[in-house]
């Protein structure tokens, strides 16, 4: 009777490497700079929904995740495909 081979155990260099997990946002909190309303928001950028004032993306405490680094970014697909063109009658 023969039996199956084992698979072999990777070696230390085929290892998978992942990024560092990001750290945690910090909840902040100020007034709005336009009208007043007490508002929060992640690491020092704000976004008010009475008015619509949104701090600068520059004002926040910490630096913005690289595309590369955001664990949630969809994996690439290769060259992007053309949509189906609509039947006629439907534009």
């Amino acid at each position: 009777m023969n039996r199956r081979p084992t698979r072999a155990e990777p070696a230390a260099d085929d290892t998978v490497r992942l990024p560092a997990p990001l750290p945690a946002p910090e909840l902040t909190e100020a007034e709005c700079r336009r009208c007043g309303t007490y508002i929060a928001g992640l690491d020092g950028r704000y976004a008010c929904g009475v008015c619509g004032w949104v701090n600068d993306h520059s004002e926040g405490h910490r630096r913005l995740p690289t595309a590369d680094e955001d664990p949630d970014r969809p994996a690439a697909r290769g060259p992007a495909r053309r949509p189906r063109p609509l039947p006629p009658g439907r534009r």
